[in-house]
């Protein structure tokens, strides 16, 4: 693995400004190398790990706000390591592969992508999208970055707990509930609005759908899945009820929450 500091930031002298902090996990020595030169001298501190379990290692250490992720790597795969990046801080992630296809690319952004690169690329490309996703995850600084690891938005019910900064869900016993990000995104909005009646407008509006038949049906195929992993009988549901002829409301007893 190798760390590269920021050498050309214009920040370099300013107190109190951490720069922005990528990992870039990849096979390919001369790739990751490149990458990381280029996103170095753009101004960005950078370290390289070869595979996902180097990376586990580099991120059990330091905190990063960024990760470029293969998805094809030899042992763990970029999504698996991926889902564990996000249960260990708020991190903005791109997934790179060889794969081109449209359905690739969707799996890799219901899998939680903040972006998706297709090798090879331009490391132009990398750069551009590197700044549109920092642009748009959380920037903690200075001796904030360890509080901003450890204070956590999240949400018990039932046997279930969720963490809305990691987007995991876990069962009894820890046990990992495999979400797609969509399905996550619906959790999150009824979470947050606990014990309120959501119409599916609302609904819609929160997710960023255009109200119309069809995200309605999206709406409701996305509560179908999301209640086959939360409910022990998604037909009686105990948690995601519906309303019928109004919308959803999510019961969460007193004393659970946040």
């Amino acid at each position: 693995m190798m760390f590269i500091p920021n050498l050309l930031s214009t920040e370099s002298g300013s107190e109190g400004i951490v720069r922005a902090r990528i990992v870039i996990v990849e096979d390919e020595p001369d790739l990751r190398e490149a990458v990381a030169e280029y996103l170095g001298a753009a101004g960005y501190d950078v370290a390289t790990a070869e595979n996902a379990a180097a990376a586990r290692g580099l991120i059990e250490t330091q905190s990063f706000h960024l990760a470029i992720l293969d998805i094809a790597m030899p042992g763990e795969d970029g999504l698996s390591l991926g889902r564990w990046l996000r249960s260990k801080m708020p991190i903005g992630i791109i997934y790179a592969t060889a794969a081109g296809t449209a359905l690739d690319r969707i799996v890799g952004l219901e899998l939680g992508a903040d972006d998706y690169i297709v090798k090879p690329y331009e490391l132009r490309e990398v750069l551009a999208r590197v700044r549109s996703v920092l642009r748009r995850v959380p920037q903690p600084t200075g001796p904030q970055d360890k509080k901003a690891r450890t204070e956590r938005r999240t949400v018990a019910f039932g046997p279930f707990h969720a963490d809305l900064d990691g987007r995991l869900v876990t069962g009894a016993n820890g046990t990992v509930i495999d979400m797609a990000k969509s399905e996550f995104d619906v959790l999150e909005i009824f979470l947050t609005r606990a014990n309120r009646l959501l119409t599916r407008a609302a609904i819609s509006e929160a997710i960023g759908f255009t109200e119309d038949p069809e995200s309605s049906r999206a709406v409701d195929i996305r509560i179908m899945r999301l209640r086959k992993k939360i409910e022990a009988d998604p037909a009686n549901p105990k948690f995601l009820r519906t309303v019928r002829g109004e919308g959803y409301i999510f019961s969460l007893p007193a004393g659970d929450g946040n």
